[in-house]
């Protein structure tokens, strides 16, 4: 099978990817409270898609305040959910090999998660550049060969918000102290692409197919500006740290890269060898 060809565009997700996963704080979160590990994510991710408050704030469609937290509190909190992913947990533990899987109609309370003080530990994680895929994303910058974008599930923070400690939060990166800052250290994740697409302030977040036509349609305008030329689907590269939008990414026509928790690197070797490259020094390599 020959290889593709480099992709004319690259698009990427930003948290899990460009800067340290908020699933991290969501795992911590769980393991600190004795929440079985993945039941948080799976409650946001079940939604509902068209109602849950975690969907309707990537969209825009609600203000980030006390009301807000309250209804995601009822998301991480229907019984129904929680029961889903404890019998599925369940079964999963009590299924040996070659046992029939066994489980019971005990399911315990659903825990009591403190939605606001999870919110803000995860945006404050966010903060922090992923110390593998942010130079990697610089070194794509610096040759000049790619139209770069951003599409991203994001929240819109009304100016002046205190976070739960009562502290002002900032959006910016948090680059570590260096003798020698370099001019393109800024502290807005934006500068580092040619387009940047925030679902909460277009209205449309991943996987909705809408969000990926809105993407090549930027890209493909950006490419033709920049001299690249007219970009379509199958020439975008895309990474995203969740599987469904790489799903749906895929149906929409565009190459793709999973970048697992916690294991950025191997992604940037992938996109290395996908762009041609270099994007890993010698000594960062297997």
């Amino acid at each position: 099978m020959a290889a593709l060809p480099p992709p004319k565009a690259i698009l990427f997700d930003i948290g899990g990817v460009c800067v340290v996963s908020p699933f991290q704080a969501i795992l911590d979160y769980e393991i600190e409270n004795g929440i079985p590990v993945g039941y948080i994510n799976f409650a946001i991710q079940i939604g509902p898609h068209d109602s849950g408050a975690w969907q309707r704030v990537e969209r825009g469609e609600v203000d980030l305040d006390d009301e807000w937290f309250e209804e995601f509190r009822k998301q991480l909190s229907i019984r129904e959910h929680w029961a889903e992913y404890w019998r599925k947990t369940t079964l999963k533990r009590n299924s040996g090999a070659g046992a029939a899987p066994k489980t019971s109609d005990y399911v315990p309370a659903v825990p009591n998660i403190d939605a606001k003080k999870l919110f803000w530990r995860m945006m404050r994680i966010s903060r922090t550049p992923d110390p593998w895929m942010y130079p990697a994303l610089k070194k794509l910058r610096a040759s000049g060969r790619f139209v770069l974008g951003a599409l991203s599930n994001t929240v819109h923070f009304p100016t002046g918000i205190l976070d739960d400690e009562g502290v002002l939060f900032e959006r910016g990166l948090l680059h570590p102290p260096h003798p020698h800052p370099h001019a393109d250290d800024s502290s807005n994740i934006q500068d580092a692409f040619d387009i940047f697409i925030s679902s909460a302030h277009v209205g449309v977040r991943k996987p909705d197919p809408g969000a990926y036509e809105l993407a090549v349609r930027e890209l493909n305008r950006v490419g033709k500006e920049k001299g690249i030329g007219g970009v379509e689907a199958g020439e975008v590269l895309f990474l995203d740290d969740i599987g469904v939008n790489l799903k749906w990414a895929k149906r929409s026509g565009l190459r793709t890269i999973k970048v697992d928790l916690g294991r950025t690197r191997e992604a940037v070797l992938e996109l290395e060898g996908q762009t041609g490259v270099r994007l890993v020094e010698e000594k960062g390599r297997l």
